[in-house]
């Protein structure tokens, strides 16, 4: 699964285990450090199990190594002892499904992708989904809340459930305060303002972001690094949280120059586009 959003991967392997009859084992990237790891995993799967990996990107090249022998012939080579009395003994595992989860697809291996049956590609939710699911939640957590109200947490929410939940969690706590414990479209509005998310589901580094670029940086183009040192936040940060959705909506992009802020960025912020700019965009 390859997603251009931060999704409920788990949720999603768990739907899918629980559409074949399977039972799910979980475990991620960063976690599965050493060929040990990967093997004891391996070997502790029964037949007809789903594995899922979530961060499959962040695996290292020899644990990925492990996988491809036992995604392609369902056994593994575990080396025992070391120097001359090394040897090679190998292992056969029972037939199973595994399910990997990615953000960074450019980041995984030819070799490991090309291993994969089936690739499925998640994008942002439509306002009118999260709504759905906003609703749903609100009726877990029983809190009353109104059509227009469920609508304006879902189209803040940045094509994200997570942040749909998050957002009605903190809503309700504003409801409970001015609201009557009702959430409307209005105190939903007040809320969402008091908590710096915008009509564009902007929050305050986003905005940041942007308004580094145009104020300080002409709109760009600007390296990553320096827009990162400007804003206080790690350039590894903006460009895996930040950056995709900024992009994706067209408020800003990446040109081998840098980073570029866009004409609806300006327009979001009611700032005129400088003439370097301009010329920039038309090149």
């Amino acid at each position: 699964m390859a997603n251009g959003l931060y999704n409920h991967n788990t949720t999603l392997a768990t739907i899918i285990a629980n559409e074949m009859g399977a039972r799910l084992r979980t475990s991620s990237g960063p976690v599965l450090e050493k060929p040990a790891d990967i093997a004891g995993v391996l070997t502790n799967l029964e037949e007809g199990d789903l594995l899922f990996i979530d961060e499959i990107h962040r695996l290292s090249p020899v644990v990925e190594e492990y996988l491809y022998s036992a995604m392609e012939d369902y056994r593994i080579d575990i080396v025992i002892d070391a120097g001359p009395n090394a040897r090679t003994v190998q292992i056969d595992l029972p037939p199973f499904t595994m399910v990997g989860a990615t953000t960074r697809k450019g980041l995984l291996t030819a070799p490991l992708r090309a291993r994969f049956g089936i690739d499925f590609r998640f994008d942002y939710y439509s306002a009118e989904l999260l709504q759905q699911i906003t609703q749903r939640s609100a009726r877990i957590l029983d809190v009353d809340t109104t059509a227009e109200g469920a609508h304006e947490i879902a189209r803040r929410s940045r094509g994200t459930p997570r942040v749909a939940n998050r957002l009605l969690r903190r809503t309700r706590d504003f409801a409970e305060v001015e609201g009557e414990g009702r959430i409307t479209k209005a105190i939903a509005d007040r809320a969402l303002n008091a908590l710096d998310v915008d009509e564009e589901g902007l929050d305050d580094m986003d905005t940041r972001i942007l308004l580094t670029l145009i104020d300080n940086f002409d709109g760009g183009p600007t390296g990553l690094k320096n827009l990162a040192v400007s804003v206080g936040e790690e350039s590894g940060t903006i460009e895996e949280v930040y950056e995709p959705y900024l992009i994706q909506e067209g408020f800003m992009e990446r040109t081998p120059r840098g980073r570029v802020a866009l004409q609806r960025a300006y327009d979001h912020f009611d700032r005129a586009s400088s003439p370097d700019q301009d010329l920039f965009d038309q090149e």
